[in-house]
């Protein structure tokens, strides 16, 4: 999981965007490794949010906008009813099964991204809600930005948890990813 983003080939927005958004999931993904389900589900705060519901939270948050981007519907879009599920894992999920269908929106957000716009200047339309101004649109670009910012928010949750179930810090899981683990 990436964690420095290199500069960007010459010219190659859309690649040095894809990179920062990888960046920040992988903070999020690093947040559960070597958790258990019971750890990665545990609720250290007041806040009512776990590891598990946090990366189901952003898995999910991605999914649904890269459908507004496809314009295309979401079956795993939430309402009312079902908001607070999109924050705890139900119905036999399980982390490893979070993660994958969260690589696959990755996978198919880059080759949308890549191949599947005319330019990062396409734009699509938000849906009504309190958050939104009426009829706003917004490009590829400011969609990739709001992934970076969106997802970089989480995972500085994900950090914070994380330190709270265990003592480990962010940069204790890169080393450890890394395989720097225990090296002096």
């Amino acid at each position: 999981m990436v964690t420095f983003v290199p500069p960007e080939a010459p010219g190659d927005e859309r690649g040095a965007l894809l990179a920062f958004v990888e960046a920040q999931r992988g903070a999020v993904r690093r947040s559960v490794l070597g958790l258990t389900e019971e750890q990665a589900a545990s609720r250290p705060g007041v806040s009512g949010l776990s590891l598990s519901g946090l990366l189901k939270h952003v898995a999910e948050m991605e999914l649904n906008w890269l459908r507004m981007a496809q314009q295309q519907p979401n079956d795993k879009e939430r309402d009312e009813r079902t908001w607070a599920d999109g924050f705890r894992l139900i119905g036999g999920e399980t982390v490893p099964d979070v993660l994958e269908e969260w690589s696959k929106t990755a996978a198919e957000t880059e080759a949308f991204i890549r191949s599947g716009i005319d330019g990062m200047d396409d734009t699509f339309p938000l849906p009504e809600a309190p958050w939104f101004p009426p009829g706003t649109r917004c490009s590829m670009r400011w969609m990739l930005i709001h992934l970076v910012e969106e997802i970089g928010r989480h995972a500085g949750h994900a950090d914070i948890l994380r330190e709270t179930l265990d003592g480990r810090s962010a940069l204790e899981l890169v080393a450890e990813e890394a395989g720097y683990a225990g090296r002096n």
